[in-house]
């Protein structure tokens, strides 16, 4: 019973603000204390002044005097609630710390809030919050786990904690509300909706972590193919060092050998020259000799001496004929044109070497293609495995779908490309007139075509049965060989599509620049049979994917050939 009487009192001597024990305790006129500080901070926030216990209406603000009887009263109870309060254990409750919500009661050390309360907007820590455990007018109260900003729990328009959730209007009301405002809306508990609402957001969560995970591999798919080419840019420039390093030794090789060719002409010219200038010098020496002797005799006034000695200059001296002899410059006709051909033919072997190479590497990019029936001029006869297509003399009755070319005998693969590489070879055997390349989805298909890459068409064809052309818009090709085995290479994001002779490891033509737009399909026109002399189907061939071999430079200087290991 006393403990009741205590507790009883104790709830007298509160202030129903701040939950304290008063100070400066005032009186309004419908019987409700409050502290003075409390009740003048609480009208001085709120645009109505009334008790916070009865919701009274005040139409002026009363004129607050200290109930000196209550404040004495109060005084008694806060020592006893400090003595109550320094005999616990409060060394086991946790100061505040930063990002914890903290007690709005306490003054000096703030303690960690322990719950808060959403009729008083007030959190507190394990003391104060006490009376809402214990006295029965604050048991009423909702406690939530603590929380900051608890003015925004609480209805602007009707000063009412926001209790429900209105999903006409997707925002949170008081009780109030649903009977003014939201009358006939559809409202549920803020539980129900918060459940609701978090199931979704762990699903958006999910959906989240997933679409991060996405683009993290997709980060890591990038880097890969970033460092996949900064690889082959890092061989492609050590490959193309080495080969021009070689041949640029073997050009400087051959400008030497040229060089010392013709020194060792003008050389030996020169010593031939020499040769017959000692001569000639040798025998003016002696026809000077001979000159001096007679002009000595014919100045001789001894007739015995010159009759003597004029038989011996009668005789003519032994020279040489001199008149055939003669010095013709070097010849270095043809020289500097044989250094050039030589040249050339050392270029050609590195540069079939190295399409050997590029072949090898883009048929790592090999896929099947199987032709598609659907797109197939009625004319042309498939084979049951999609790999082959000819001219018949007959047009089959087919249906006139969308995707059928009507006037041009073609036919476009099944599969299509918009991204990446990709290869493909066609035996073109025995053929005199055929069209291969690659085509767009928006491509027209009905009537006359125009094959250009402004149309959607990357083609090269055979026609006359040796004449060549690319449709770009029209490039006569000469090649050394007629292609038995034709190989398409397509990059899509570098906007190139190459074709190759198979057999001779010879680059046809490329197309470069190329702006796909979408799907590009693989195409194939075997042409018109011509009376049989065009008969010969196209052939999809498989495609052996080789191993790419390290290239060992050449050494040209001993004549050695590009090798593979």
């Amino acid at each position: 019973m006393a403990a009741a009487n205590y507790l009883q009192a104790e709830d007298q001597f509160l202030c129903s603000i701040c939950l304290d024990v008063f100070t400066d305790p005032v009186t309004t006129s419908c019987g409700h204390n409050f502290c003075k500080t409390c009740i003048t901070e609480h009208w001085d926030r709120s645009d109505r002044c009334q008790c916070p216990m009865c919701k009274k209406e005040f139409y002026t603000r009363p004129e607050l005097h200290v109930n000196t009887f209550i404040s004495e009263m109060a005084a008694q109870f806060r020592q006893s609630a400090q003595q109550k309060a320094s005999s616990s254990s409060s060394s086991e409750q946790q100061i505040f710390k930063p990002g914890e919500v903290p007690c709005d009661v306490c003054t000096e050390t703030k303690l960690k809030a322990l719950k808060s309360c959403l009729v008083c907007l007030t959190s507190y820590c394990e003391t104060h919050l006490e009376p809402h455990l214990t006295m029965s007018g604050l048991k009423r109260h909702q406690l939530i786990d603590p929380v900051e900003n608890l003015e925004d729990r609480m209805c602007p328009k009707h000063d009412k904690p926001l209790e429900l959730f209105c999903k006409t209007d997707q925002t949170c009301v008081c009780m109030l509300c649903t009977v003014l405002d939201h009358k006939m809306h559809e409202l549920v508990p803020l539980k129900e909706e918060h459940d609701s609402k978090k199931a979704a957001l762990g699903k958006t969560q999910a959906e989240t972590q997933q679409m991060i995970q996405k683009r993290r591999q997709k980060i890591q798919e990038i880097q890969h193919s970033v460092d996949l080419s900064e690889k082959e840019a890092d061989r492609e420039i050590a490959e193309g060092v080495q080969v021009f390093t070689a041949l640029k030794e073997s050009a400087e090789r051959g400008l030497n050998k040229l060089m010392d060719t013709v020194k060792e002409k003008q050389k030996t010219t020169k010593k031939q020259a020499e040769g017959f200038i000692k001569d000639l010098e040798q025998e003016i020496s002696e026809l000077k000799k001979r000159s001096t002797l007679m002009e000595r005799l014919s100045q001789s006034e001894d007739h015995l001496h010159l009759l003597q000695s004029f038989p011996s200059l009668k005789v003519a001296p032994q020279t040489k004929d001199w008149t055939k002899v003669s010095i013709r410059p070097s010849s270095h006709e043809g020289t500097v044109a044989r250094a050039v051909v030589q040249l050339e033919e050392t270029l050609g072997k590195e540069m079939k070497k190295l399409l050997e190479a590029e072949l090898k590497r883009v048929q790592k990019y090999a896929v099947d293609v199987t032709l598609d029936p659907d797109t197939a001029h009625p004319e042309l006869i498939l084979s049951d495995d999609g790999k082959q297509v000819k001219h018949g003399d007959l047009k089959k009755n087919l249906p006139d779908n969308p995707e059928r070319f009507s006037y041009c005998d073609c036919v476009l693969g099944k599969q299509s490309f918009s991204s990446g590489r990709f290869y493909f070879e066609v035996q073109v055997k025995g053929k005199t007139e055929w069209d291969l390349g690659v085509a767009r989805e928006s491509i027209k298909r009905k009537g006359k075509i125009r094959l250009s890459p402004e149309d959607g068409f990357w083609i090269i064809w055979l026609t006359n049965g040796n004449e060549y052309e690319a449709l770009d818009p029209s490039v006569s090709l000469s090649l050394k060989s007629q292609p038995q085995k034709v190989g398409v290479f397509v990059d899509y994001e570098e906007g190139l599509v190459s074709f190759y002779d198979v057999d001779a490891a010879a680059l046809i033509y490329s197309f470069t620049g190329c702006s796909f737009n979408g799907k590009i399909y693989p195409y194939f026109s075997p042409d018109c049979n011509y009376g049989g002399k065009n008969s010969a189907p196209l052939v999809i061939s498989s495609v052996t994917v080789p191993r790419v071999p390290e290239m060992i430079l050449p050494d040209i200087e001993r004549g050695e050939n590009l090798s593979w290991r």
